[in-house]
């Protein structure tokens, strides 16, 4: 009796506290789980109109600024967690809740800027995104209500986390053969094309992996197979990647297709507006 109490306490030690949902759900998958009492469905765009007009049936809005503040030291900033949790609370999110993310048209780095804040904040494997989102939703024949859902406030406990980075961290990765920085614009932009910042080019030792590249023309992710055509010659799964861009909203795109082939992801914040301006930031240019 006392080996199988044994045994029982291993087994419960070696479980997972929850079971890890996938990056990528589709449009079939969360109309057949829209109404599970765990699910919480979100629709992030730049504005509210869409969402007013019709959206899933009992989808919140949530409105990318609320969880990416904009400060006089650049756009898109990680919230504290004091502020991260009444927002996140406010959407009736507990500790066992799985977040749905969707967005409109192809506002993909708005909702997937969200996706990562939310997994920064301690909710990774509770989030998924709606691959396509409202546009794959509508193609499935779903139907869509302009009704606003009743919600009970949550109590899911935020922590502040590691996701989101700093210059200082993306200098030591720049020196650690176990991570690899990645620039998330265009090549024209990474090969120096002028952009309107003080500096052009990029961080010195980024490797480039165009979110424009990583979505078809329905603005869905995708294949994983596809995917990789573009992670594998920048790094290989062993080394952690932290993505960068403009301002931090479109490497998020990478920051989710990295993490749905199973890539160990970070972000850096301040991206080429913060970086572009410290003339003591290594960058380099690669235009003839």
């Amino acid at each position: 009796m006392k080996r199988i109490f044994a045994l029982f306490i291993v087994v419960l030690a070696c479980a997972p506290a929850f079971a890890q949902h996938p990056v990528l759900v589709t449009a079939q998958w969360l109309n057949e789980h829209k109404s599970d009492p765990d699910v919480v469905i979100l629709q992030v765009s730049f504005m509210k109109y869409e969402y007013d007009q019709s959206h899933i049936p009992g989808a919140q809005f949530l409105w990318p600024e609320s969880l990416a503040p904009n400060s006089p030291y650049g756009s898109y900033n990680a919230p504290d967690v004091k502020h991260a949790t009444n927002v996140v609370r406010g959407f009736g999110i507990n500790n066992n809740s799985h977040i749905i993310i969707y967005y409109v048209r192809n506002e993909l780095p708005a909702a997937a800027r969200m996706f990562l804040t939310l997994e920064h904040f301690g909710l990774k494997g509770k989030v998924s995104m709606l691959n396509g989102g409202m546009d794959a939703w509508k193609k499935e024949g779903y139907s869509t209500n302009a009704e606003i859902p009743a919600v009970k406030k949550g109590n899911a406990k935020l922590t502040a986390g590691n996701l989101l980075v700093d210059k200082e961290y993306v200098l030591k990765t720049l020196k650690n053969e176990n991570s690899k920085v990645v620039d998330a614009r265009m090549q024209r932009f990474y090969d120096g094309e002028p952009t309107g910042n003080p500096r052009d080019g990029h961080i010195a030792g980024a490797g480039n992996i165009p979110y424009t590249d990583l979505t078809d023309a329905t603005n869905m992710l995708k294949t994983d197979a596809e995917l990789e055509k573009y992670f594998a010659p920048v790094a290989s799964k062993d080394k952690e990647l932290v993505a960068y861009c403009f301002i931090g909203q479109t490497a998020s795109v990478v920051y989710l297709a990295g993490r749905e082939l199973g890539y160990n992801m970070k972000l850096y914040d301040g991206s080429m507006q913060e970086w572009s301006r410290l003339e003591n930031l290594p960058m380099e240019t690669t235009k003839k």
